[in-house]
């Protein structure tokens, strides 16, 4: 990751880097720090004299080419050998171009054959300056480079934007800000979240309309959860900071999750039913070992389900190569995830639904009771008074 600092005055800028290098070589967590120097050169500085030029007729891109051809020269034809191609270059030879002397001296084509000295056109002189200007959004730019080890980016970057707040003084028109992977973090923070909501809103709602009961969807995603405890421990484990790729893997993990408590579901309202056809009324002792019997039928498809991943997913963590610490953040969530899911929705999914059927039974009982006989459709004796 690095700093970007800038302002108007080059030499500033560089004085403000080699001050934000030592502070925040102090910081914790940074490996190296380098500020860019700016390594002068050196280069011909030509003031072209207006008058004496418009005096001879001549235009500035005129004198230029005349300078630029004894100076740099001019390819004029190419040597063609075999398969080998020479330029042909003409240019001044090296004594009448090697110092301001003789730079004075170049002749300049004017008008009706005539040669003009370049002294008595222009000025030349040797200047020192940097030999590259960095520019961005119309300002120059440094950039101070920042290696970490392995501390979070977010982490350092909230100490170290503490740290130059406080000892660092920045003149007016001048400003830093943050770059490298701590700038691409940002990005993908501001995009997952839109990501993130729009897919948990999605699930809920296909879930819904698979179930068409709002109590099925919130104990179907009660699977998200048992699988996220999985997911933030083998990212922990393996020393993984939340990055897009990981964020990818548990919205990954999020559609399996959906898939695998559908699935569950199916099986225990299959098992309930059934044990209501069979059992009027059903008793809470019933209704357990119908739930039971759902749920261990439901064990051999969730077995393969965590077997097809974890054979998939597993080897990729052992991967090398281009892209590998990218789909290994991706794989990390999904098999941690995967591995508590497998455990925690066969104990505790049909323990939950087990509680919601259980209090459907009693509301059942309380509303529908058991028909008795009234006293007013008792038959009364023949020749007895019927009045109370």
């Amino acid at each position: 990751m690095g700093l970007k600092i800038q302002g108007a005055d080059l030499d500033k800028i560089q004085e403000i880097g080699q001050q934000v290098e030592r502070l925040l070589s102090a910081i914790p967590g940074t490996r190296n720090v380098f500020a860019e120097r700016v390594g002068d050169g050196f280069f011909l500085d030509v003031t072209w004299d207006r008058e004496a030029l418009a005096r001879y007729g001549l235009s500035i891109d005129d004198a230029q080419n005349s300078l630029s051809t004894a100076v740099g020269g001019e390819n004029i034809s190419t040597i063609i050998k075999g398969q080998e191609r020479y330029p042909v270059n003409v240019r001044y030879m090296r004594d009448f171009r090697s110092d301001l002397e003789s730079l004075n001296k170049v002749l300049v084509t004017t008008t009706g054959d005539k040669q003009i000295p370049l002294s008595e056109l222009a000025t030349i002189r040797t200047l020192t300056g940097p030999s590259m200007i960095r520019n961005e959004d119309g300002l120059l730019t440094e950039y101070v480079f920042v290696d970490l080890g392995d501390r979070p980016a977010g982490d350092f970057v909230g100490q170290a934007q503490r740290e130059l707040q406080n000892k660092l003084k920045l003149p007016a028109g001048y400003s830093f800000f943050w770059s490298g992977q701590y700038e691409s973090a940002q990005r993908v923070r501001q995009r997952l979240k839109i990501v993130v909501p729009v897919t948990i809103a999605l699930i809920f709602f296909l879930i819904y309309c698979s179930t068409r009961s709002a109590m099925k969807t919130l104990i179907v995603t009660l699977a998200v959860p048992f699988s996220a405890v999985g997911a933030v421990w083998m990212v922990s484990a393996l020393g993984y900071n939340m990055s897009f790729a990981v964020w990818l893997g548990v919205l990954a993990l999020l559609g399996i999750d959906a898939e695998t408590g559908v699935f569950m579901l199916l099986y225990l309202d299959l098992a309930y039913e059934e044990a209501r056809r069979n059992n009027v009324p059903l008793t809470k002792a019933q209704l357990y070992e119908a739930i039971v019997e759902g749920a261990a039928k439901r064990l051999r498809p969730k077995f393969m389900t965590f077997a097809t991943m974890s054979i998939g997913l597993i080897p990729i963590l052992w991967s090398t190569g281009t892209g590998s610490e990218i789909m290994k953040r991706i794989a990390a969530p999904m098999i941690g995830g995967i591995c508590t899911s497998v455990i925690l929705e066969l104990l505790v999914y049909p323990a939950i639904y087990a509680v919601w059927r259980e209090r459907s039974l009693e509301n059942e009982l309380i509303h529908d009771p058991i028909p008795t006989a009234s006293p007013l459709n008792v038959p009364h004796p023949v020749g007895t008074d019927s009045t109370c």
